[in-house]
Protein backbone atom coordinates (compact mmCIF):
# COMPACT_ATOMS: atom_id res chain seq x y z
CA UNK A 1 0.00 0.00 0.00
CA UNK A 2 2.83 2.39 0.80
CA UNK A 3 4.29 1.75 -2.65
CA UNK A 4 0.99 2.63 -4.29
CA UNK A 5 0.72 5.88 -2.29
CA UNK A 6 4.32 6.77 -3.23
CA UNK A 7 3.58 6.07 -6.91
CA UNK A 8 0.43 8.23 -6.83
CA UNK A 9 2.30 11.06 -5.12
CA UNK A 10 5.07 10.82 -7.73
CA UNK A 11 2.56 11.01 -10.58
CA UNK A 12 0.67 14.05 -9.26
CA UNK A 13 3.23 16.60 -10.59
CA UNK A 14 3.27 14.82 -13.97
CA UNK A 15 -0.51 14.92 -14.14
CA UNK A 16 -0.52 18.60 -13.17
CA UNK A 17 1.92 19.40 -15.98
CA UNK A 18 -0.19 17.46 -18.46
CA UNK A 19 -3.24 19.44 -17.37
CA UNK A 20 -1.47 22.70 -18.22
CA UNK A 21 -0.43 23.75 -14.76
CA UNK A 22 3.15 24.84 -14.33
CA UNK A 23 5.14 24.65 -11.14
CA UNK A 24 6.05 27.92 -9.48
CA UNK A 25 9.45 29.32 -10.50
CA UNK A 26 11.65 31.66 -8.49
CA UNK A 27 11.25 35.34 -9.38
CA UNK A 28 14.96 35.81 -10.07
CA UNK A 29 15.09 33.11 -12.77
CA UNK A 30 13.56 35.16 -15.62
CA UNK A 31 15.90 38.20 -15.32
CA UNK A 32 18.94 35.91 -15.21
CA UNK A 33 17.77 34.02 -18.31
CA UNK A 34 17.17 37.31 -20.14
CA UNK A 35 20.62 38.52 -19.13
CA UNK A 36 22.26 35.33 -20.38
CA UNK A 37 20.35 35.62 -23.65
CA UNK A 38 21.47 39.24 -24.08
CA UNK A 39 25.13 38.33 -23.48
CA UNK A 40 24.97 35.49 -26.01
CA UNK A 41 23.24 37.79 -28.52
CA UNK A 42 25.89 40.47 -27.96
CA UNK A 43 28.88 38.19 -28.56
CA UNK A 44 27.43 36.19 -31.44
CA UNK A 45 25.51 38.80 -33.43
CA UNK A 46 25.94 42.43 -32.47
CA UNK A 47 29.70 42.60 -31.86
CA UNK A 48 30.82 40.83 -35.10
CA UNK A 49 28.37 42.84 -37.17
CA UNK A 50 29.58 46.17 -35.79
CA UNK A 51 33.19 45.07 -36.30
CA UNK A 52 32.51 44.26 -39.99
CA UNK A 53 30.73 47.60 -40.45
CA UNK A 54 33.69 49.46 -38.96
CA UNK A 55 36.15 47.59 -41.22
CA UNK A 56 34.01 48.38 -44.30
CA UNK A 57 33.84 52.06 -43.35
CA UNK A 58 37.65 52.17 -43.02
CA UNK A 59 37.97 50.41 -46.40
CA UNK A 60 35.75 52.99 -48.10
CA UNK A 61 37.59 55.92 -46.58
CA UNK A 62 40.98 54.56 -47.67
CA UNK A 63 40.12 53.99 -51.35
CA UNK A 64 41.97 56.28 -53.71
CA UNK A 65 42.70 56.73 -57.39
CA UNK A 66 44.60 53.78 -58.85
CA UNK A 67 43.35 51.17 -56.36
CA UNK A 68 42.00 47.93 -57.73
CA UNK A 69 38.59 47.05 -56.29
CA UNK A 70 35.78 44.50 -56.50
CA UNK A 71 32.14 45.53 -56.26
CA UNK A 72 29.31 43.65 -54.57
CA UNK A 73 28.26 42.46 -58.03
CA UNK A 74 31.69 40.91 -58.60
CA UNK A 75 32.92 43.50 -61.10
CA UNK A 76 36.65 44.12 -60.77
CA UNK A 77 38.33 47.28 -61.98
CA UNK A 78 40.69 50.15 -61.31
CA UNK A 79 39.49 53.31 -59.56
CA UNK A 80 39.83 56.38 -61.79
CA UNK A 81 37.84 58.97 -59.82
CA UNK A 82 36.65 59.26 -56.22
CA UNK A 83 34.03 61.69 -54.93
CA UNK A 84 32.17 61.83 -51.62
CA UNK A 85 29.47 59.32 -52.55
CA UNK A 86 30.55 57.80 -55.87
CA UNK A 87 33.54 55.98 -57.35
CA UNK A 88 34.34 55.66 -61.03
CA UNK A 89 35.87 52.28 -61.91
CA UNK A 90 37.57 51.44 -65.19
CA UNK A 91 36.61 47.84 -66.02
CA UNK A 92 38.15 47.71 -69.51
CA UNK A 93 40.13 50.14 -71.67
CA UNK A 94 37.92 53.21 -72.26
CA UNK A 95 35.02 51.66 -70.29
CA UNK A 96 34.25 53.26 -66.93
CA UNK A 97 31.37 52.52 -64.61
CA UNK A 98 30.17 54.70 -61.75
CA UNK A 99 29.28 53.01 -58.45
CA UNK A 100 28.16 54.20 -55.08
CA UNK A 101 30.96 53.90 -52.54
CA UNK A 102 28.97 51.40 -50.51
CA UNK A 103 28.91 49.03 -53.51
CA UNK A 104 32.65 48.37 -53.13
CA UNK A 105 33.20 45.12 -51.23
CA UNK A 106 36.99 44.73 -51.25
CA UNK A 107 40.27 46.07 -52.53
CA UNK A 108 42.67 43.89 -54.48
CA UNK A 109 46.46 43.79 -54.29
CA UNK A 110 48.22 45.83 -56.99
CA UNK A 111 48.64 43.91 -60.24
CA UNK A 112 45.74 41.53 -59.68
CA UNK A 113 43.82 42.78 -62.71
CA UNK A 114 46.78 42.13 -65.01
CA UNK A 115 46.98 38.55 -63.75
CA UNK A 116 43.30 37.86 -64.53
Amino acid sequence: MKKLVALVLALIPVAALAAGETPAQPAWQLPIMLGVFFVIFWFMVWRPQSKRAKEHKNLLSSIGKGDEVVTNAGIAGKVTKVTDDYIQVEVAPNVSLTFQKHAISATLPKGTLKAI
